[in-house]
């Protein structure tokens, strides 16, 4: 029995030594290769390039008050539309107390001056009623007594836009109504009531009340590679992708490119603005990412074939023509003129013809499929 349990397991040890030694020898054996064809054919081919930026207004214009104080009143809020003129915010004037001191002061003596002026102005009217003056001296004294009137309407004037920040005389252009100066969408207003606002002087910008734009006309702004830049023309026609809306695209032509490149992680980019062509009833939000699609270059009705059949030796490029069937297959390297490529296929200006057919690259076998 011992026998035969020895036997058999020198068989099976046989076995196995076997199977390795064929397994090993046709895995060492040359395997055929084999290559991709292709058949060049009439397609069109454009070349395009993807440039990433935002939607913001042409024009947005920062509201700023005309005098300094604290904000009293709100009456817009963002996403209202307003009017050129259009109230959006009232300023309660705090006074500088140097100032008003000064304008109190110009209205006493202002009065002090009317009384004498007055004073003065009944004696010269007696006298001239008894022919003791003449019209002369009397229409001098009639003229300071207008002049002494103006002038303490001027200071009680001067003393409440001190206080007030606005006179009887000019109410309806108070500058403690901020208003709008052109029609639009209030984008945003970064002050609430009781904040304190300065107006725009030499020494500072002011501050910002209300952003208001006009939302009809927008434009994309973007940054393009210095290798592309230089296929750029104005009005060239551009499609816009907002990031937020997928379903929606919009219609651009190109109206500015940057005349100096900034550089940007690494690489010098130039700035590009294209006007964006609303369709009717879209609506877009100052701010959104978007991608403008550009066609740079295009070729319609052309020979093509696959990039990957091409092979590039310096200027030269060359392509491997498939001879004969089956065994009797060759390969004979051909040089060709090539033109635009899209990336994945190539037109071909000289050396092939739509009967040729032109070898890809090499195919690999999938093992785990063969299994």
């Amino acid at each position: 029995m011992k026998k035969y349990s020895k036997l058999i397991i020198a068989a099976i040890i046989a076995l196995i030594f076997i199977g390795t030694f064929v397994f090993l020898w046709q895995k060492s054996q040359p395997k055929e290769i084999v290559y991709s064809e292709f058949t060049p054919k009439m397609d069109s081919i454009q070349k395009t390039t993807i440039i990433t930026g935002k939607i913001e207004p042409r024009n947005e214009v920062n509201i700023k008050p005309q005098i300094s104080g604290i904000i009293s009143e709100l009456y817009k809020q963002p996403g209202d539309y307003v009017n050129a003129g259009d109230v959006i915010a009232k300023v309660k004037v705090i006074p500088d107390m140097g100032s008003l001191s000064s304008a109190e002061s110009r209205v006493r003596l202002a009065e002090i001056n009317l009384q004498q002026a007055q004073v003065d102005y009944n004696r010269e009217e007696n006298l001239h009623n008894q022919k003791l003056v003449s019209d002369d001296e009397f229409d001098k004294s009639r003229q300071s007594l207008c002049q002494a009137q103006e002038e303490k309407k001027a200071a009680i004037d001067a003393l409440q836009v001190v206080r007030d920040g606005v006179s009887q005389s000019n109410a309806k252009a108070s500058s403690t109504l901020i208003r709008s100066t052109i029609s639009g969408v209030i984008l945003d207003i970064p002050v609430k009531v009781g904040n304190s606002v300065i107006l725009s002087n030499t020494f500072n910008d002011g501050t910002t009340i209300a952003s208001v734009a006009n939302m009809n006309d927008l434009i994309f702004r973007g940054n393009i590679d210095e290798t592309e830049v230089g296929q750029l023309v104005n009005d060239m026609p551009m499609k816009i992708t907002v990031g937020a809306l997928q379903d929606l695209k919009f219609d651009a032509a190109l109206e500015y490119v940057s005349p100096k490149a900034v550089e940007s992680n690494g690489a010098n980019q130039f700035e590009i603005k294209a006007a964006v062509k609303l369709s009717e009833g879209g609506k877009i939000r100052s701010g959104y990412s978007a991608n403008a699609e550009i066609v740079l270059a295009r070729a319609d009705k052309v020979l093509t074939i696959p990039e990957s059949a091409i092979e590039f030796s310096g200027d030269s490029t060359f392509v491997y023509l498939v001879k004969g069937d089956g065994k009797e297959k060759t390969y004979d390297r051909h040089l060709v003129v090539t033109g635009l490529s899209d990336g994945v296929n190539i037109e071909i200006k000289k050396g092939l013809t739509a009967k040729d057919k032109v070898r890809g690259p090499e195919v690999i076998a999938d093992e785990d499929n063969k299994k």
